[in-house]
Parts: structure tokens; C-alpha cells; sequence
């Protein structure tokens, strides 16, 4: 009996039961405790965690594209972090932004936003900034270089949060049109920054999980013997605490029992449960992200409308994949008086010759799609006397090209296409543009495998950037 322990037993009693009871009240996540249980805000903001290892990086941010994005740092707890922010539009209005949070443990930025967004996988959410809305991606404590150290799902919501203070102080966003998204980590980030606050218009979590102890420990660095570490960072924990439209989505071949999970826990008409049947944790991202930019830039009313149905999500994911085009960037040659555009992810490679300016244009990466595989060509040097556009438009068409002589900027120029086979038996589609300027002859040759689709397009954007001064 309690009444024949000593006191030191009875102290020691009554701490562990009201340790016990503090527990089982912060982790309530379905019905209210009365006026004793704490928001998860509350309970977050109390909560010291302790850190079993400092672990942080110093990677370089890449300088993103002039006049599409902005590298910034915004103001924090832990100091100023990096991050890429839509461009100032100069137009005097205001728009609506999504704050995008990727997946991975990681919490820098890289070059990312505007790289290739694979149908199949795309974590780049830049199908919203694609499609007109701002988009802000910010790195985290730790990352880039940032002061602080990775946290794993504690911090970063603070980091967060932070992010929506910096993108509604911008004057050409509106601060009551910010959403935010993510997409596996970088879901689960945000769905515990939905239940941290109600700034947010609305919130997208893509692949997010339930209970963090059961997902990816290795990367934990804070002290895993303490159970309310875990609890600080497990979104099932708080789903009352969700306050506006949350929109959770998942493939049936992904993180489907998190999702059920989650769904089964809620009692919040707040907290909107999507499985997509067939998909697996990446192939939602692509159609469905562009299915919400949609619906963002429909939500202009004073309070936010969106809703989501399967039936729409069905008809997304039925689409035919696209082929995106990349962000272009102008080149100018100063000594031949051109200017023409090529893909922001491409290098050059200057190849010339004697009596030949000669670039090579392609890209740093070597993935499987158009972008990548694709390369284009400059050639200029001077044309001997008497040589013309006519003569050479006969001989390529004598080769088996395709020809159309055509003006360009008032110069005498051919466009064309044919096929060309390489040494190791391969073929390549082959676009040309040639124009004739005085006694120059400046050349476009753009060459792409027969596997690939969409050379036709992003030939047809250089070509039609080429001007002269």
C-alpha cells in the first residue's frame, strides 16, 4: 500500500505518475483533454530537444536564373537562412506563393527548381511556378552552410514558419494567399507546420508518414531513448491542431498505411485524405501538382475554396505525360552581332578552331530525358566568294534533309531537319538553322536521339530567339 512506503519511495511515485500523465496528455491526438491539453504549438514551443549528434552541411547554393528567381536569405531563430524566391513579377500587383518543401532528409537547396521534372518523379514542384504561382523554396538550419544543425523534424517547423513571416512581408506577395507543400519529408514537415499554425491559406502534403519512430532512424540525430522526441515529430499525434485545408495524398504502392493511419485517427474536418490507387510515393507529384496550381490561381475569394475530389485526381493522373519546356537563358556573340537562347541547366563548351568559332552547348547532367540528351551546336566563319544559301540548301537536300529557305531578321537563311547516324550505329534527330550575314555564315545545329520526344519544341524556342544586332 502507497501508505507503507517511506517518503523518498512516495516522491518518487507520485513524479513518475505525473510524468506519466503530462505524456498521455501532449500526445492526445483525438478528443480534447479538457482545458489541459496543449496545442501542438504549445507543446512544441515548451519543448527543449536534445540533440544526440551536430550534423549540418556547406554546400554550395547554385545562383538560380535572373529574373525567374531570387537567392535570399530570410530571418529565423537560428539566423538568416538561404533560399529561392520567385522574382518581383514588377507588375504593381499582388500574387498568390507556395512555400515548396522537398523530400529528403537533407535541408539545403540546390539547383533543383529547375531541372528536369520527370512525370514519373517529380520532387522539382515546379509545376506551380511554371504555371504563374510565386514559389519560394527554402533550405533549413543546417544546410547550405546555415547556422544551426539538421533537427529532424523539430526546428524545420520553426524554419517554416519563419519562411511564411518573409514571403508575406514581400510587396508583391499577398499574405493572405501563401500555401505551402511538400512531398514525403518534406509532406511530413508540413503537415506538423499545419498543425504548428493557421497562417498558411492551405497546405499539401504529398507521401507524408504518421509515427516518425517507424521511418528512416538513421537519420535522427536527436536523443531517440527520449519517447516525447518522437512524439514532438509524429503528426498523428496533433491532427486537432489542424486548423485549415490540408490536403494529404499518397499512392496505394507508397506510404499507404501512414496515410490510413492518419485518416483513421482524425476526427478534423480540416484534414483531407487522398489515396491514389496504382500510384506509388512519386508518381502523384507531376499531374497533381499541376491539377493545384490551377486551383490556386482559382482561389482568389477572401477565404480559400479549394477542394479536391477523386474523381479530378483520377482525371490527372490519366494524363498523357508531358514534356515540359526548360527555362531559357540568352547568349549573346559579340563578335558575329547574335544573340539566340538555349536551357538554363546547359554549359558551354567553347570548341573553336582557327577559322571557326565553334561552341558546344549541353547539359550537366547525364539523366534520361530530352533535356539532357540533347545538345546544339554554333558554328560561324566566313563563306568563300561566290558561295551561296541556294547551293548549299541543294546540297543538303541532296543529302536527304528536309530544307525551307526562309528570311531571318532580313538575312537569307534555311531552316531544316533530317537524320543523321553516328559511328556506334545510332541516330540522332537533327534541326538546323543557317543565315547568311554579309560575307558570315552562322550556324544552329541541334541534334537529339530518335528515342526522345520533344526536340521539335525546344528547337523551335531557339530558333525563334535567334536576332541579330
Amino acid at each position: 500500500m502507497l501508505t507503507h512506503m517511506n517518503s523518498r519511495k512516495r516522491r518518487m511515485l507520485f513524479s513518475l505518475l505525473l510524468a506519466a500523465f503530462m505524456l498521455m496528455t501532449a500526445c492526445s491526438s483525438g478528443g480534447s483533454q479538457g482545458g489541459n491539453r496543449q496545442t501542438f504549438a504549445e507543446a512544441h514551443d515548451s519543448f527543449q530537444t536534445k540533440l544526440a549528434r551536430e550534423e549540418s552541411d556547406s554546400d554550395p547554393v547554385p545562383t538560380p536564373p535572373e529574373g525567374v528567381f531570387d537567392l535570399v536569405y530570410y530571418p529565423s531563430k537560428v539566423g538568416d537562412l538561404a533560399a529561392y524566391v520567385s522574382s518581383d513579377p514588377g507588375d504593381g500587383q499582388k500574387h498568390p506563393m507556395i512555400i515548396w518543401v522537398v523530400g529528403g532528409w537533407g535541408n539545403g537547396i540546390d539547383d533543383f527548381p529547375w531541372t528536369y521534372p520527370a512525370w514519373d518523379n517529380d520532387q522539382t514542384g515546379s509545376a506551380f511556378w511554371q504555371a504563374g504561382v510565386l514559389t519560394m523554396y527554402p533550405s533549413f538550419r543546417g544546410g547550405n552552410g546555415n547556422p544551426g544543425n539538421y533537427e529532424a523534424l523539430f526546428g524545420e517547423v520553426d524554419d517554416i514558419v519563419s519562411a511564411y513571416e518573409y514571403a508575406a512581408s514581400l510587396p508583391y506577395v499577398d499574405p493572405q494567399r501563401i500555401y505551402l507543400g511538400g512531398h514525403s519529408t518534406g509532406g511530413t514537415r508540413a503537415l506538423l507546420a499545419a498543425e504548428y499554425t493557421d497562417k498558411f491559406r492551405a497546405v499539401f502534403c504529398f507521401g507524408a508518414v504518421d509515427e516518425v519512430k517507424y521511418h528512416n532512424n538513421s537519420q535522427f540525430t536527436f536523443d531517440t531513448s527520449d519517447e516525447m522526441e518522437y512524439t514532438m515529430r509524429s503528426p498523428i499525434h496533433w491532427l486537432e491542431d489542424v486548423h485549415t485545408p490540408t490536403f494529404l495524398i499518397e499512392g496505394s504502392e507508397g506510404n499507404a498505411d501512414n496515410l490510413r493511419n492518419i485518416e483513421n485517427t482524425s476526427k478534423n474536418d480540416q484534414i483531407h485524405c487522398y489515396l491514389i490507387e496504382g500510384a506509388d510515393h512519386f508518381a502523384a507529384l507531376a499531374p497533381v501538382t499541376q491539377l493545384l496550381a490551377e486551383k490556386i490561381l482559382a482561389d482568389t475569394g477572401s477565404q480559400c475554396a479549394i477542394s479536391l475530389t477523386m474523381e479530378e485526381l483520377e482525371q490527372a493522373m490519366a494524363q498523357e505525360p508531358s514534356i515540359p519546356m526548360p527555362l531559357m537563358m540568352p547568349h549573346h556573340m559579340e563578335a558575329q552581332g547574335v544573340t539566340f537562347s538555349y536551357p538554363f541547366p546547359w554549359i558551354t563548351d567553347d570548341q573553336s578552331e582557327a577559322d571557326t568559332t565553334q561552341l558546344a552547348f549541353y547539359s550537366a547532367y547525364d539523366e534520361d530525358n530530352p533535356w539532357d540528351m540533347a545538345s546544339l551546336y554554333f558554328y560561324s566563319y566566313e563563306v568563300e566568294s561566290g558561295q551561296s544559301l541556294s547551293d548549299l540548301a541543294s546540297s543538303l537536300r541532296s543529302s536527304g534533309y528536309e530544307v525551307e529557305e526562309k528570311e531571318l531578321d532580313g538575312r537569307p537563311a534555311l531552316e531544316g531537319f533530317g537524320m543523321e547516324e553516328v559511328d556506334t550505329g545510332s541516330y540522332f534527330n537533327n534541326h538546323f538553322l543557317i543565315a547568311l550575314d554579309g560575307d558570315t555564315l552562322i550556324e544552329l545545329e541541334f541534334y537529339l536521339h530518335v528515342d526522345y520526344d520533344g526536340g521539335d519544341a525546344l528547337f523551335r524556342a531557339i530558333a525563334d530567339s535567334v536576332k541579330f544586332d
